[in-house]
């Protein structure tokens, strides 16, 4: 795929350029210019810090949207070996855009089920571009009734803008499907580990984002609503988008502090798409030690973890922290 600049990019584009332009000249020229280049690739990684480091809530919503971003399937071609994945929902079809199976991490044996967008028109076209249908939902809840059957761990990667919305979903039933979902999940006697690598769009999300413990990603995003949809509600124009990321409090730092996610998983300077290799193992490791965690929990105390865990969200004294706090998971839980 070409190289994709996001509009707030610029200064790193033009420094890029200057690079390109220095290593043609020492191309054609036959001259050495090895130093020169070195500082120019300096100067762009500091730039790159100092941008990362000050991105607005719609900037980061760029970023999580980002098409080189890395998707479900290459984090599970990264570190999951002996994938075997798993289709259809026994009911209608096999919905491309949710992608499940078992498979193995570091020797623990997992189902992961994750939201997948694609990377060209085709591609897209195949997993309806991240939005579920509900045959995807139901192919999810069939894996993870599986997956408690055989007390095996579920780990969901979520990455979408939200489930889809046309006239298909609503013939189908998609809002009862995540309903559904929402319903089961606090029913699993096993471990759930969700992780938003992306977008996390709405009840989408959420319906495969009913776990245990919640990790994002950096400059990822998780939200009732998407930017756009919000601010076409409250000002009627979608492109006051920006402001409405802002009063949505949908950053990883501010679902933090709201007690909405549990961890933050640091990505590397420019965002993920920079250097998959190095976010795929923070994402590894970050999963295995929630899973251990985890695994110290009896199926009673998993179920009852995860529901207090909800239970509290959206509780609050006045002009304070959340009341209600579920009961901690032993040890320290940073990734």
């Amino acid at each position: 795929m070409a190289a994709y600049i996001l509009p707030f990019e610029k200064p790193l584009l033009a420094i890029q350029n200057k690079i390109e332009e220095l290593r043609r000249f020492s191309a054609e020229q036959g001259l050495t210019t090895s130093h020169d280049v070195a500082q120019l690739e300096a100067q762009l990684d500091e730039t790159r810090r100092d941008l990362y480091a000050q991105l607005t809530p719609w900037q980061k919503v760029m970023v999580a949207r980002h098409p080189r971003r890395p998707y479900t399937r290459d984090y599970i071609t990264a570190f999951v070996d002996d994938f075997n994945e798993l289709h259809g929902d026994r009911l209608l079809s096999d919905d491309h855009s949710i992608v499940g199976g078992l498979g193995w991490i570091k020797g623990r044996r997992v189902m992961i089920i994750g939201t997948q967008k694609g990377r060209d028109t085709k591609s897209n076209l195949d997993c309806n571009f991240g939005c579920p249908f509900p045959e995807g939902y139901r192919k999810a809840l069939r894996l993870m009734r599986l997956a408690a059957k055989f007390s095996i761990p579920i780990l969901t990667l979520i990455d979408t803008p939200g489930a889809f919305p046309g006239i298909e979903g609503e013939q189908r039933h998609v809002a009862e499907a995540i309903a559904v979902n929402l319903r089961e999940m606090f029913r699993l006697p096993v471990p759930i580990l969700a992780v938003v690598i992306g977008e996390g769009g709405s009840g989408g999300a959420l319906g495969i984002g009913v776990a245990n413990r919640i990790l994002i990603l950096e400059y990822a995003y998780y939200s009732v609503i998407s930017p756009e949809g919000c601010a076409a509600i409250l000002w009627k124009n979608r492109a006051r988008a920006d402001k409405a990321a802002d009063a949505l409090k949908l950053t990883a730092p501010d679902l933090l502090e709201l007690g909405l996610v549990d961890a933050i998983i640091p990505e590397p300077p420019g965002g993920a798409h920079t250097d998959p290799p190095a976010i795929a193992a923070q994402v590894r490791d970050a999963i295995l030690k929630q899973l251990d965690l985890l695994a110290k929990l009896s199926p009673a105390q998993v179920l009852e973890q995860r529901y207090s865990k909800f239970r509290a969200m959206g509780v609050f004294k006045e002009g304070s922290v959340p009341a209600l706090t579920p009961p901690p998971i032993p040890e320290d839980t940073r990734p």
